[in-house]
C-alpha cells in the first residue's frame, strides 16, 4: 500500500477507536501503544516512509509528523476529559456530612520564636535590627575587634577557616565592626544571626548557633544605662519577678565588661545568658571613631540558651533534630 493510503488508514483507523474510547486504565494505556508505541502503527509508517524516494520524502515527513502530533494530541485530550469525567462523578458521589480532614499547620520553630521576641522588645525601645555576613574575613571578626593574630583570646573560641584569613564567623560582632564603618554615629542596633564554632556536640554545645549583638553609641553612653536596657530586656522576656546579676568578666571588645546571670529555680543555680561590656576606644580607633568624643555599649546573647532556659528544655540538639515530636509543643 501506497505511503499515502497507509496514512489515511491509520487516520481513519484511530478516529474509530477514538469514538470508542475505553475506560479501563488497562484498555487506555493498549490503545496508546497500538498507535503511539515503540512498535505501533505510527512507528511502522516511519520505518515504511524509509522507502520512499528522496524527492518526495519532504512532503510525506511533514505528513506523517502531522499524524503523530494529530494522534498524541487527540489522545491527550480523550484522557484527560476522561479523567475529568471520573472526577466530577466522584464530587457529585461525596458525602458532604462526614467531617473533613484536619490540615496539619506548620509553626515557627521554638528558635525563631524566641528570636523573634527578643526582636521586638528591643525595637520597642529604639534598636533597629541590621545583618551581617556568615563568612567573613580576619579584620572583621577579630582584629577590629581588638583580637590580634596569636591574641590568647582566640583560643576562647575555636574557628572554622575557610581559608587563611576567611572565616565562618564566630560571633555577630563582626556586624558591628562594619555598622561603625558605613555609618557615622549615633548608633542603636541588634544584630540576630547564626555563628560557628568548632566545637564537640553535646547536649549544652553544638557546632552552629544563633546570638543577637547589641550596639549603641552616642555621646556619654554610661554603664548605667547598659545595666538599664539590659534590666529591663530580660523582664520583659522571663517576667518582673526574674532574678538577675552582674559579674565581672572578660572580652576583648569591651572594657570593663560583665556577664549576666539568671536565676533558674528548677536547677536552683544562676545561669549565664548574656555578655556586655563598653565598647574598648580600640576599637573606635579601628573604624575611625574618636574615643574621646564617643562612647558605647555592646552586648551579645545566645538564643539557644536562652530558649532552652524560657521552656526548660534539656538538650540543644532538640533545636536540629527537626523531630515533629518536640516541634509540635511549640
Amino acid at each position: 500500500m501506497p505511503l499515502k493510503d497507509s496514512i489515511e488508514a491509520v487516520r481513519s483507523e484511530f478516529r474509530a477507536a477514538l469514538g470508542s474510547f475505553p475506560d479501563n486504565p488497562q484498555d487506555v494505556e493498549s490503545l496508546r501503544v497500538r498507535f503511539l508505541g515503540r512498535k505501533g502503527a505510527i512507528a511502522k509508517l516511519f520505518a515504511q516512509f524509509a522507502q520512499v524516494p528522496s524527492e518526495e520524502k519532504p512532503r510525506y515527513g511533514q505528513e506523517l509528523n502531522r499524524l503523530k502530533k494529530e494522534i498524541t494530541e487527540q489522545f491527550n485530550t480523550a484522557v484527560a476529559q476522561q479523567q475529568s469525567e471520573s472526577g466530577s462523578a466522584q464530587e457529585t458521589s461525596f458525602d458532604y456530612s462526614l467531617p473533613g480532614y484536619p490540615f496539619r499547620l506548620g509553626k515557627n520553630h521554638p528558635l525563631t520564636q524566641t528570636l523573634d521576641e527578643i526582636k521586638e522588645i528591643f525595637t520597642r525601645i529604639g534598636f533597629s535590627v541590621a545583618y551581617g555576613p556568615e563568612v567573613e574575613d580576619d579584620f572583621h571578626n577579630f582584629q577590629a575587634l581588638n583580637i590580634p593574630e596569636h591574641h590568647p583570646a582566640r583560643d576562647m573560641q575555636d574557628t572554622f577557616f575557610i581559608e587563611k584569613n576567611i572565616v565562618l564567623r564566630t560571633h555577630t560582632s563582626n556586624v558591628q565592626i562594619h555598622l561603625m564603618e558605613e555609618n557615622s554615629p549615633p548608633l542603636r542596633y541588634i544584630v540576630p544571626g547564626r555563628v560557628y564554632r568548632n566545637e564537640a556536640i553535646s547536649f549544652k554545645s553544638y557546632c552552629l548557633f544563633h546570638q543577637i549583638e547589641g550596639l549603641y553609641v552616642d555621646r556619654q553612653v554610661t554603664f548605667t544605662e547598659l545595666k538599664g536596657t539590659l534590666e529591663y530586656f530580660i523582664h520583659q522576656l522571663f517576667g518582673p519577678d526574674a532574678k538577675i546579676r552582674f559579674r565581672p568578666s572578660f572580652f576583648p571588645f569591651t572594657e570593663p565588661s560583665a556577664e549576666v546571670d539568671l536565676w533558674n529555680e528548677e536547677r536552683n543555680q544562676w545561669m549565664e545568658i548574656l555578655g556586655c561590656g563598653m565598647v574598648d576606644p580600640a576599637v573606635f580607633e579601628n573604624v575611625g571613631y574618636d574615643p574621646a568624643e564617643w562612647h558605647g555599649y555592646a552586648f551579645g546573647l545566645g538564643i539557644e540558651r536562652i530558649t532552652m532556659l524560657k521552656y526548660h528544655i534539656q538538650d540543644i540538639r532538640l533545636f536540629y533534630q527537626n523531630d515533629v515530636r518536640f516541634l509540635e509543643q511549640f
